[in-house]
């Protein structure tokens, strides 16, 4: 039975160093191209191009008299190969896409993030597509360090958790106190088709306060609040009562915040304005005001990069 030595490589995988030298040495030693390329494991076509792109012209001088060679070296090969490599690359965009960048810049400082950016000006065709970079463009430019942002400016990113979590169950909870809660807190609802955020400072975490800022939630809003969903917490004891005859209140499960995902992702996002640990006796209602805005006017990319403003109108007419 013939033995068969050729080398079952990956199709489609470009020469190596390694390679190279194999070839070398075959060459070296008279073997036919096509017999190199059996060796191999590449097509013949492979190794001529191989070696027309390794073969260097060469002359020498003896007694006077010149003679020329021409000889493969595969460091010429390799050095030819890596040259190429570099020039097939697309041309960087980024000095053509200034004016999206400086735009970039501009809505990032308003706390938007790459992709809302980038999403948005899209929706809205305020740029050309040749005039404008990819969200992940824009991360790569920004951890080249090409803009002014850093990336210990993206929120998000730097308080992405890499580590497993592992959810335990205990058969008794212990936490703080209620009486270390703060003297001010915010009161936060938000409408889960739109995203559309109605943010409230209250006196305190106490069940009238709570009372007295949904009454007059319930006066603006009350004839398109279909159900609310609370947290299990005293504060809410009277919601029920409150909203009676005007929509259905649920509570969701003890110490199981996962089934108020789209509360708990906003008031991470409140946090970026409103950081934990900061007294909130000092806040203005008109400073809570503002941030409410900004969240609302913020595009979502779960919204097709509209702002839960513009859907909300939308659904609701308010």
């Amino acid at each position: 039975m013939q033995e068969n030595d050729t080398i079952i490589r990956p199709k489609g995988h470009h020469l190596t160093e390694i390679e190279r030298g194999e070839i070398a040495s075959l060459h070296l030693l008279g073997f036919s191209n096509r017999k190199i390329a059996h060796a191999v494991g590449v097509c013949p076509q492979t190794i001529n191009n191989e070696i027309r792109r390794g073969t260097v012209r060469q002359v020498k001088k003896v007694n006077g008299k010149q003679y020329f060679s021409n000889d493969y070296y595969p460091d010429t090969a390799q050095l030819r190969y890596d040259t190429l490599r570099k020039q097939c690359h697309r041309p960087s965009k980024f000095n053509r896409v200034k004016q999206f960048l400086s735009y970039f810049v501009e809505q990032f400082k308003q706390g938007w993030s790459p992709d809302i950016i980038a999403g948005r000006s899209r929706v809205d065709g305020l740029f050309f597509k040749d005039e404008m970079v990819s969200t992940t463009t824009l991360y790569k430019y920004i951890d080249e360090q090409r803009l002014e942002i850093r990336n210990i400016d993206l929120t998000d990113k730097m308080n992405r958790s890499t580590k497993l979590h592992v959810s335990k169950k205990h058969k008794r909870l212990l936490g703080r106190s209620i009486e270390e809660r703060p003297e001010s807190v915010v009161l936060t609802l938000i409408e889960r088709k739109s995203r559309f955020e109605i943010m409230r400072l209250i006196d305190g975490r106490d069940a009238d306060s709570v009372d007295y800022a949904m009454e007059e939630i319930k006066h603006n809003y009350g004839h398109i609040i279909n159900s609310i969903t609370a947290d299990n917490g005293p504060e809410f004891a009277n919601l029920d009562s409150v909203m009676s005859g005007v929509s259905d209140v649920y509570f969701a499960h003890p110490y199981t915040s996962s089934e108020r995902g789209t509360n708990e992702a906003h008031n991470r996002m409140i946090r970026r304005d409103l950081p934990k640990g900061l007294s909130l006796d000092s806040i203005a209602p008109d400073l809570v005001s503002s941030i409410e805005s900004k969240l609302n006017d913020m595009p979502r990319k779960l919204l097709n990069y509209k702002t839960p403003r513009e859907l909300f109108t939308s659904f609701c007419g308010v």
